[in-house]
């Protein structure tokens, strides 16, 4: 099954395109990608064009036909891409040519290349936001279940990778959530803006034909049309805007990944992955490496490049159309791929992640995490906050030298320190006591844990 080896473009030229020159500027090596949505966009021009009798009905007809014909082909993997055809759009144009002849020819009336890939693309990230979104609100599901799981399990919480306060497990994987929910907003606002249809703009200033721009965005589905015909043809913000939420992303699964690392690591152990997300050493046999987790945290890395390649691919563009746009694709495409994959295997082990509740109790003893309760509990008795802070660490001091957690200190020695230190003190001092007296909006209590996932599980399913 051939193309024409002769360009469809090539009339204007008198000498034949060096050999390395075609090879060097197609792109068809990566944007046959964008079959589907190229020959969407056809169908829906052709349509167009029709009701507006620039094309009659048998030929609009026969386009049609051919073109899903041509989509059968490359679905099934017998339609042969050429380099000499440049590009996705020039492939499918010349195999249309050559199976209905000369109507195939009047297809391109009243668009370009330049508005044509404008629009694969924006159909293209379209129909990609869809399962990206999927996969996003599968993983916040794994939070959510890990979280009401853990509601009371408690670790210590950090600031500066030092212990500061107890916390809860599933606090935190809220905390993992609220992230992701800000991402989910993100990909949400940036669908908006990719739903604008630029054909119609054809290569820069529009058409003289009387073509029906809002019939073609009703047939494909975009809810705007581009307003300017140079803007529309150049414009790859939507692009930039969603490499932008894909680095934010990303940079939320890193952090994530940061964490289980060193969770899983032999010096804290309080979580385990499941051997289906680790690999082993080929020197090492006790090892079990957070493959995962530090792939993703890899990754990471090549979508912030992606957005910095498109950004410096766009700042020394004049208006319009320029060939340096042909490189906006590779990029495009390989976040998309990186964020799709990475979403997925991150549900998945999210799913299977054991928690090791009593490695992370212990964790939080050894910490003086409920020191803050203790200069709260100081406070609530009438001491100035300045002097509280002096008591605890000198009890905290006091505590290392014992060897002795601040709840394992007798009333008597807690009282050397402050003559405002009563028996009540011990309902603070403990782990459970210092997360239950959190019980507020965004606290760390396990009550409000709970009222926090009912709520997210609301807002997911609405």
């Amino acid at each position: 099954m051939t193309v024409p080896s002769k360009k469809l473009s090539s009339a204007r030229l008198t000498q034949p395109t060096n050999a390395f020159v075609e090879e060097f500027t197609a792109s068809v090596q990566f944007d046959q990608r964008l079959y589907q949505q190229d020959i969407a966009g056809s169908i829906a021009h052709a349509t167009m064009l029709a009701s507006v009798n620039i094309l009659t009905t048998t030929e609009r007809d026969q386009i049609i036909a051919g073109l899903n014909t041509i989509h059968d082909e490359i679905a099934s993997g017998q339609f042969e891409w050429s380099i000499a055809q440049e590009d996705v759009h020039m492939n499918i144009e010349a195999r249309l040519i050559a199976l209905i002849g000369e109507v195939g020819k009047k297809l391109h009336t009243g668009r370009s290349r330049n508005d044509q890939v404008a629009t694969d693309v924006r159909l293209y990230l379209r129909d990609m936001i869809t399962p990206i979104a999927e996969q996003l609100d599968r993983l916040r599901l794994a939070l959510l279940d890990v979280a009401e799981r853990e509601a009371e399990t408690i670790l210590p919480g950090f600031t500066h990778l030092q212990t500061a306060q107890p916390v809860t497990f599933g606090h935190h994987m809220m905390a993992w959530y609220e992230m992701l929910c800000r991402d989910a907003e993100r990909l949400t606002d940036c669908a908006k803006r990719v739903n604008s249809l630029p054909l119609g703009a054809a290569a820069l200033a529009g058409t003289t034909f009387a073509i029906d721009r809002e019939l073609t965005a009703q047939l494909l589905g975009f809810e705007r049309i581009c307003q300017n015909s140079l803007d529309a043809v150049s414009d790859r913000d939507f692009a930039i805007e969603f490499n932008s939420f894909a680095s934010l992303l990303m940079m939320h699964l890193s952090r994530f990944s940061e964490e289980l690392i060193i969770w899983s690591s032999a010096q804290f152990d309080f979580v385990d992955l499941g051997d289906a997300f680790c690999t082993g050493s080929s020197i090492m046999p006790q090892k079990k490496n957070p493959d995962v987790p530090e792939l993703i945290r890899g990754k990471t890395s090549r979508v912030y490049g992606n957005l910095f390649n498109l950004l410096t691919l766009m700042k020394n563009q004049p208006l319009a159309y320029n060939k340096d746009n042909q490189e906006d694709k590779e990029p495009l495409f390989d976040t998309v791929d990186t964020l799709l994959g990475s979403l997925r295997v991150y549900a998945d082990m999210m799913a299977a992640i054991t928690v090791k509740p009593d490695n992370m109790r212990q964790a939080a003893l050894r910490g003086y995490a409920t020191a803050t309760d203790l200069a709260d509990y100081l406070v609530r008795k009438g001491v100035a906050f300045r002097d509280a802070h002096e008591v605890v660490g000198l009890s905290v001091a006091y505590g290392i030298e014992q060897q002795k957690d601040l709840s394992e200190l007798s009333l008597t020695e807690l009282q050397k320190f402050s003559e405002y230190i009563n028996e009540d003190v011990f309902e603070v001092l403990t782990l459970e006591g210092s997360v239950a007296a959190r019980d507020h909006l965004g606290g760390t209590a396990p009550k409000q844990v709970r009222a926090a996932i009912a709520k997210a599980r609301g807002n997911l399913k609405a």
